[in-house]
């Protein structure tokens, strides 16, 4: 697809580096020239240097023939107003990146009356996957399908558990345990394991399956499911907030830490359930002072990734608490999976995914419509939901039968009101929801699992 960029900062940046290894031709348009040539000096895109809601600019960087325009500026309305400008001189498809929560509940208003096919909020996105994770401590990443009824956790298998040396055939058939293991990752290798795979300690699992069966499976095998009572948030900025209101929401008891003045009465006025500390969330004094000790929940969301990856190894250190680290730069992967962070939360790398999710829906639309996508695996595996729809080779076919790439695991299939964690006697349906998760490169609709 031919796709323009319209912001060249972090989340820019970022989804360019994405969307170039995907294959699409990219066009970043950005202000600041010296911004352009230095970040986008190792990568193959044209670059435009000019106002993004000019029509002019548009036209320079090509979209009248362009198939997505993706606003990601600093400025909400900026954004907004280059979507509906860019909609008046092509027929291109727009996304606008929209942050001030004064809009939240204006999103559908805004899509339907501006004509915007998708608005997204990185750091809603964000606190949305910390809530869930607080929701399901010992996961270290929960990702969602089929409307939130399917859900795929990922989590370490720890020293002494019952889940090291087990044989993956064991889980549904000796323990009647209705979940999928989809992936493990061993080392830097994700692997999409079968019957005979053995668990070690140190795997990171990745587990399909509706939540109370999820929780049936963490209770067999001695691993609590239950969700934390209490945590603490350091940095009380756009996600700190966000993730407050939802887990005050959920019932989980909130203090948050934040060092200016300004924004915690502004905390204190929007969230009275929750307690706000004005200080350093750096000093460890603080931190103990004002109940580390006994959380259950630690989220380090500072605007600075060095001082939220201290802040969630002193806290794992000195009690035994759920922590979550938000790392916006991830140049250092290798080095930061060294330290042994317990759940790490990238708003980038979470908005990408959303944007990565809905090219493929518009881009791919044979048999199936891609419903969700989401790297997984270190990012060396998808997950992927696909709606079936008349027509698909693969349908009515037991699942023995079906002649299915390597590497492709169908995890979960979702019909009604049904989850069916498949057997291979199973068959798929037109209208079923059915997600995959698999190590190739060339998935790109439901018939594309076959040989």
């Amino acid at each position: 697809m031919k796709i323009i960029i319209i912001g060249c900062g972090k989340i820019g940046l970022s989804l360019v580096k994405q969307l170039t290894t995907e294959g699409h031709i990219v066009t970043v348009v950005d202000k600041n020239p010296e911004r352009l040539k230095i970040a986008l000096s190792n990568l193959d895109v044209m670059s435009v240097s000019g106002d993004g809601t000019s029509s002019a600019t548009l036209r320079s960087a090509g979209i009248e023939d362009a198939d997505l325009m993706v606003a990601v500026m600093d400025s909400d309305e900026m954004n907004l107003l280059c979507c509906v400008i860019g909609q008046k001189v092509s027929k291109c498809k727009t996304i606008a990146r929209v942050r001030n929560p004064i809009y939240n509940s204006e999103i559908e208003f805004l899509k339907n009356e501006l004509g915007i096919s998708l608005i997204f909020n990185p750091e809603m996105a964000a606190a949305d996957e910390i809530a869930r994770i607080f929701n399901f401590p010992y996961a270290t990443k929960i990702d969602v399908f089929s409307n939130r009824k399917v859900e795929m956790v990922h989590f370490r298998i720890r020293l002494d558990s019952q889940l090291s040396k087990l044989h993956i055939y064991d889980i549904k058939g000796k323990h009647k345990c209705n979940v999928l293991v989809c992936t493990v990752t061993r080392g830097d290798k994700t692997i999409i394991p079968n019957g005979d795979f053995v668990l070690e300690e140190g795997d990171r699992v990745g587990i399909v399956g509706a939540r109370q069966d999820i929780n049936d499976f963490f209770k067999q095998y001695g691993v609590g499911s239950k969700k934390v009572p209490d945590a603490m948030i350091v940095g009380g900025g756009k996600i700190g907030y966000f993730l407050a209101k939802k887990l005050i929401e959920s019932g989980i008891k909130v203090k948050i830490v934040e060092a200016d003045r300004s924004r915690c009465e502004f905390l204190a006025e929007a969230l009275p359930e929750a307690d706000i500390i004005n200080g350093d969330g750096t000093d460890k004094n603080l931190l103990m002072e004002e109940g580390l000790g006994n959380a259950s929940g630690f989220a380090a969301l500072t605007s600075i990734d060095e001082e939220n990856i201290l802040l969630s190894l002193f806290a794992t250190d000195h009690v035994k608490v759920k922590t979550v680290t938000k790392i916006n730069r991830i140049n250092f992967d290798e080095v930061i999976e060294r330290l042994d962070l317990d759940s790490i939360i990238n708003p980038n790398k979470v908005s990408n995914d959303l944007i990565i999710q809905f090219i493929r829906s518009v881009e791919y639309t044979k048999d199936s419509n891609i419903e969700n996508y989401r790297k997984i695996g270190d990012d060396e595996a998808e997950a992927m939901e696909f709606i079936v729809k008349e027509g698909s080779d693969v349908v009515d076919i037991p699942l023995m039968e079906l002649k299915k790439k390597k590497d492709v695991l169908i995890c979960c299939i979702t019909r009604d009101k049904k989850i069916i964690i498949p057997g291979g006697h199973d068959v798929i349906q037109v209208g079923d929801r059915v997600v995959i998760v698999h190590t190739t490169s060339d998935i790109n609709n439901i018939d594309d699992i076959l040989e």
